[in-house]
């Protein structure tokens, strides 16, 4: 009789333990929170959203593909559930009522994005995910994002030459020439040619602009062959 009770408060103990293991674990861990990350869509031939977007990690439904969690756990990518770059694109799509669809694959645990805004997939093209300039490992759902990353989605991604960045001043006076510079976001390198307000890029990446109006512009860099950059927005007085 007495083993038996010992037996009982010994199980009683570990189960104890094993609770205020998981809950110190839990502690030590950050719980899936919202954060604002910076999130930039490039369509086809124009760029679909740009801007700060707060998101969680949180089930998402496409019309191919049904109903899934999109937390950073899936295919146990992550051990807690947190915001993701799926994430973050289904919450600026509700925010800013623009659709997206994708299937899921059960292999993955992930969604597979077909569409943003209309622009499909084709058998050659197809929607691409960056973090801070970089490819991501995984999947959309499997990447988590922390607060003030990069996240960029861009039709036909693995078939450009570069993914550009631009940089400048965020102010400027009337008719005083400033300068702006190209590079590719990836490797930094500088690009030659590309497009900036009407000006093109020289082979240092730079762009020599001035404004003849006072104002607000929102400047980017485009090149046949790449994704458009960042828009810098310049305040001209």
């Amino acid at each position: 009789m007495l083993f038996a009770y010992t037996r009982s408060i010994a199980a009683l103990l570990l189960v104890i333990m094993a609770l205020v293991v998981q809950e110190a674990k839990c502690a030590s861990h950050p719980t899936n929170l919202g954060t604002v990350v910076n999130l930039r869509i490039e369509g086809r031939d124009h760029t679909i959203f740009e801007g700060p977007i707060s998101t969680r990690g949180h089930n998402v439904t496409t019309v191919s593909g049904g109903t899934h969690h999109c937390d950073g756990t899936n295919r146990d990518e992550n051990p807690y559930p947190g915001p993701t770059c799926t994430s973050a694109l289904d919450d600026a799509a509700r925010k800013h009522n623009f659709s997206w669809d994708g299937t899921f694959s059960g292999e993955f645990d992930d969604f597979f994005i077909t569409t943003i805004a209309g622009d499909s997939q084709t058998a050659t093209e197809f929607w691409g995910i960056l973090l801070n300039f970089v490819f991501t490992p995984v999947g959309g759902c499997q990447q988590q994002v922390k607060h003030d990353d990069h996240v960029l989605w861009a039709f036909n991604a693995f078939n450009v030459s570069a993914f550009l960045k631009l940089e400048g001043p965020r102010s400027a006076r009337l008719d005083t020439p400033v300068v702006f510079t190209v590079t590719d976001g990836m490797t930094g390198a500088p690009i030659e040619g590309a497009g900036v307000n009407g000006i093109t890029s020289g082979e240092d990446g730079h762009v020599l602009l001035s404004f003849d109006k006072t104002g607000t512009v929102a400047l980017k860099a485009e090149k046949l062959g790449t994704i458009r950059s960042n828009a810098v927005r310049l305040v001209i007085t």
